[in-house]
């Protein structure tokens, strides 16, 4: 049998403020510019440049609340609730749009407060008096481009042409044709109502593959080989045993295994090494060189850090970000209401979308400064535990720091902390870095300190740099060494950060 009942509970939400705060801090500055550019397009309330002072009779005595005065309520509690208040963000704003407030509107309260700051900080663009030039477009030729205008070159009839072209446009951007021939067989049939073999294919692939630059339309990575070295001088003996290291010993190349080549093609020391030597030269990837499609990606430091004679010095980079302010018009807007005897339906309507926009213009341009505070405030604090670092960008004087110690030391919650980290970076005389870089587990040591993880990779970097190549030092090795060191680390962790620094295992460190 049901039962109804009534169980009081106590929950956490996030205003749609809060929310707006929160997505605003995660993204980088290079994404702020744009996100500033979208709410400039779906709110009129807010404008670009600094807000100017009032000359005329309006005074002001109220201000609007500031959503972030609370902070236990936005920072330690944002990372329990976010997940169940994102759904809600909308719906909340909807709700908070269209609420009957009656004819107690406090015009003083949106038409007052002209001390809205910008937020402009370092690192400005241009000025807005200067003149807007247009930037040339660049044409590009693709390798698609490329390869259909050698193809002209070859003296093909309609249906090798249209088997050809289609061989070029099964080529990925590596300059590799990854699809068996059997597939392209059946898309000639399907789609260019073509039969044909997959002998007849591959007889038109092998034209193809003696195009421009050596090495494309390969179906591997040792066909690739195989034919660029079709294009050198194989009478050379060192390219001939190039050749044959390639084709008939490819398996024993790939994994380094230089004995077992020696005994199987009878070469000396040296022919194997001038013979390696060419092939390391090769390109792996002859479609990468042409690939001008691909843009380059740019990082657009959050912060600005320099060392002013022992002495850090910390700005925020926000160049890319306009100043803002709330519409002077759409505050008139309130005064004509205050002043009109006609409050009819129509009038409440008009005034309450006013409203709306005028509290989202704020609450923007308030999350945006409270962002700004955020970061410095966070970044200040990773400068404190690793000053040692930023005065000489020795990896080794990194201490060990995590999330939890940032976000004890700024009295914010670890999420907060974690999403300022996750996507910022700082300039610094030494180069650019993420943030994430600067936290690391501790390691202890024989000593009995705990010293950070980065520079036990640092050091083990160093011991892999300084080995000797011919006998590479394996995982086992590098355990005792470090161990020597100090530092007590097993073999598993030394493998992991082997990985982490992107070092291959002692047998593919090999040279000859």
């Amino acid at each position: 049998m049901q039962r109804l009942g009534l169980n009081q509970i106590m929950t956490q939400k996030l205003s749609p403020q809060q929310i707006q705060f929160i997505k605003l801090l995660q993204i980088p500055t290079a994404e702020l510019d744009s996100r500033i550019e979208e709410e400039l397009e779906v709110n009129p309330a807010l404008e670009e440049g600094k807000e100017e002072e009032e000359k005329d009779e309006i005074n002001v005595d109220g201000e609007l609340d500031d959503p972030f005065d609370s902070e236990s309520e936005s920072e330690e509690n944002a990372g329990e609730t976010i997940e169940d208040d994102y759904g809600n963000e909308e719906k909340e704003a909807e709700e908070y749009s269209t609420e009957e407030f009656g004819d107690n509107i406090n015009v003083e309260e949106y038409v007052g407060d002209d001390d809205i700051s910008g937020y402009k900080m370092q690192g400005d663009g241009p000025n807005k008096d200067e003149e807007e030039r247009e930037s040339p477009m660049v044409m590009e030729t693709t390798l698609q481009d490329t390869l259909m205008n050698q193809l002209g070159f070859l003296k093909l009839d309609d249906r090798q042409d249209q088997i050809a072209r289609q061989l070029i446009g099964s080529i990925d951007e590596d300059g590799y044709i990854r699809r068996e021939l059997d597939l392209i067989v059946n898309d000639l049939a399907f789609s260019q109502n073509i039969e044909t073999s997959p002998d007849e294919v591959e007889s038109i692939l092998f034209k193809v593959q003696g195009f421009e630059p050596a090495g494309i339309g390969a179906r591997s990575l040792q066909e690739c080989l195989s034919l660029q070295i079709e294009r050198k001088d194989i009478a050379d003996p060192e390219v001939l045993i190039a050749d044959r290291i390639v084709n008939d010993c490819f398996e024993e190349f790939t994994k380094k295994h230089y004995d077992k080549i020696q005994k199987k093609l009878s070469i000396s020391d040296e022919e194997l090494k001038e013979a390696v030597g060419i092939i390391t030269k090769l390109n792996p990837k002859p479609g990468g060189g042409s690939g001008n499609d691909v843009k380059s990606q740019y990082i657009i430091p959050d912060f600005l850090l320099f060392n002013n004679n022992g002495k850090i010095e910390l700005t925020l980079n926000s160049r890319n970000a306009p100043e803002l302010k709330v519409s002077r018009s759409y505050k008139e807007m309130f005064q004509t209401y205050d002043k009109s005897s006609n409050k009819d339906k129509k009038m409440k309507e008009a005034v309450a979308f006013v409203k709306q926009k005028l509290d989202s213009a704020k609450w923007f341009i308030d999350a945006i400064k409270q962002r700004q505070n955020t970061l410095l405030i966070t970044m200040e604090s990773i400068i404190k535990y690793q000053y040692d670092f930023f005065l000489e960008g020795d990896e080794s004087k990194l201490r060990p720091m995590i999330l939890k110690d940032i976000a004890t030391d700024i009295n914010m919650d670890i999420s907060t902390v974690s999403r300022v980290a996750n996507s910022k970076s700082v300039q610094t005389d030494f180069g650019i870095y993420p943030l994430k870089y600067f936290f690391s587990e501790g390691i202890a040591t024989d000593s009995g300190e705990d010293v950070s993880s980065r520079e036990v990779k640092h050091i083990l970097k160093e011991i892999i740099e300084a080995e000797d190549k011919k006998r590479p030092l394996s995982d086992e090795k590098l355990e005792e060494m470090l161990n020597k060191k100090g530092y007590n680390i097993a073999r598993r962790t030394v493998a992991k950060y082997r990985e982490q620094l992107n070092i291959p295992v002692a047998r593919l460190r090999k040279e000859l």
